[in-house]
């Protein structure tokens, strides 16, 4: 167990000034996903999601594949990808991830955990945190790219916006970039 005395504040950290520990909370976050897969957008919005029910101003930017979750014919079909992902699959031959099958497999594994522990489908996750007062961006350049418009998104999707807004949503004291 660690002394949690000698950790450095927030504010230490990043060598601004903090008068007393309200002072010191994090204020803005923002998640950034770019990946489609079902662990990480679930990576991404269960931080998101902590965040908004902390009272910390969120935004999510989805780009590249982290498009799919907010894509509507894709956000409830995320896959569990079991190749190139040793820890999913621990004592089981590499090569037995990729047989037909097993992807579909660990797929419907994950799901059935998540539901055990209450945890909402993408869309249903992506509607509480704009509930509590988040945000969610799709990306101009990875729209434009994977030939989606608007109307393919879900319409919790407040814009879509550059790379240059997006880093705008990371400004200022106190706020956090996470990269998923």
């Amino acid at each position: 167990m660690s002394d949690t005395s000698e950790l450095a504040s927030y504010a230490e950290q990043f060598g601004q000034e903090a008068t007393n520990g309200e002072d010191d909370r994090l204020e803005r976050l923002l998640v950034i996903l770019s990946k489609g897969s079902m662990e990480d957008a679930y990576a991404a919005l269960i931080m998101a999601n902590g965040a908004v029910m902390e009272g910390i101003e969120t935004h999510m930017f989805f780009t590249f594949f982290g498009l799919d979750a907010i894509t509507k014919d894709k956000q409830d079909t995320l896959h569990m990808p079991t190749v190139g992902n040793p820890a999913l699959m621990r004592n089981v031959p590499t090569m037995v991830a990729g047989l037909p099958g097993v992807e579909a497999l660990a797929t419907k594994m994950m799901r059935g955990k998540m539901e055990e522990h209450d945890i909402p489908p993408v869309s249903e996750f992506l509607e509480m945190i704009v509930a509590g007062g988040g945000t969610l961006h799709g990306c101009d350049l990875a729209v434009e790219m994977f030939g989606l418009g608007p109307e393919d998104l879900v319409d919790e999707v407040e814009d879509i916006i550059t790379v240059g807004e997006m880093l705008e949503l990371a400004g200022g004291e106190r706020s956090q970039v996470i990269f998923v």
